[in-house]
């Protein structure tokens, strides 16, 4: 793996990326997010962890400008997206990386045309000047040899490293991760990991990755938020949240089946399903 630059994460620098301020949203009737405050420094990478259905992937989506807050405001990059003009807001994402789950890399193009398809599209470099960006990107993730297969020709591992050059292909402010290390071997896991913290660091940008994988990223993350419920029940760095003594965060840091999310899901019981007597 080449070396991207040591690890340095500004803390002199009171700038927020990204600052969420109660926020209410949901879809139709059902409330998904209930007063959200959460801020994002600038050049930090911060974890937004909870169950399925939490209402993280919502909170990516709502940074990204793909869906509007029903109150509070959502600001990135010091504009409120609340309301933003299209254009606005399309200039604004040129200022933003994506990377999807399972890396969602486009099926019918080479490797090489995945990651220079936003060079393409929004610049006006030259063939020669994207060709030379575009070596260097796959080669700063370890897979320039692999520029011309197809990506059905690669590993998920693999698939993923391209995902994060592609992410990365505009030297973006604020990159968002939505399930990075979904599926992946455990090698591959910590390439990934080790990846965004490097590139992070690398390109002077700012992180935010929704993801269930709790030591992989407590290793590489400079804070957490923890939403359960549509609410964030815990905050902190990732030393505060391995010491936490909250029982949800407890329960989740440390994988234990029961909890405050209850092994059992609601039923009547057994005696009664199996119409027996009870005792």
């Amino acid at each position: 793996m080449p070396d991207l630059g040591s690890r340095h994460v500004s803390v002199v620098s009171v700038t927020n990326l990204v600052e969420i301020t109660e926020l209410n949203f949901g879809y139709g009737s059902r409330l998904v997010l209930k007063g959200i405050n959460l801020t994002v420094r600038k050049g930090s990478l911060v974890a937004i962890m909870g169950l399925s259905g939490c209402g993280k992937t919502t909170l990516l989506r709502l940074i990204g400008g793909q869906l509007q807050a029903h109150e509070g405001s959502v600001m990135v990059a010091g504009q409120h997206l609340n309301n933003m003009s299209q254009s606005d807001l399309y200039a604004l994402r040129r200022r933003l990386g994506m990377m999807f789950q399972f890396g969602a890399l486009f099926t019918d193009l080479s490797v090489y045309d995945n990651v220079a398809f936003q060079m393409h599209e929004h610049t006006s470099l030259s063939e020669s000047v994207i060709r030379d960006l575009t070596l260097m990107k796959l080669n700063a993730v370890g897979l320039r040899g692999v520029q011309s297969l197809m990506p059905s020709e690669l590993s998920g591992g693999m698939a993923r490293r391209v995902a994060l050059a592609r992410a990365t292909a505009l030297d973006p402010e604020l990159i968002l991760y939505d399930e990075p290390f979904a599926g992946l071997d455990p090698i591959s896991l910590g390439v990934i990991g080790q990846l965004i913290r490097r590139l992070n660091d690398a390109l002077g940008a700012t992180s935010i990755l929704v993801t269930h994988d709790v030591q992989e990223s407590l290793k590489i993350v400079d804070y957490v938020y923890f939403v359960s419920e549509g609410v964030i029940v815990a905050q902190g760095t990732p030393e505060q949240i391995r010491a936490s003594t909250l029982p949800f965060v407890h329960q989740f840091i440390w994988g234990e089946a029961d909890g405050p999310m209850p092994f059992h899901y609601p039923a009547k019981t057994m005696a009664n399903d199996l119409g027996l007597r009870e005792v």
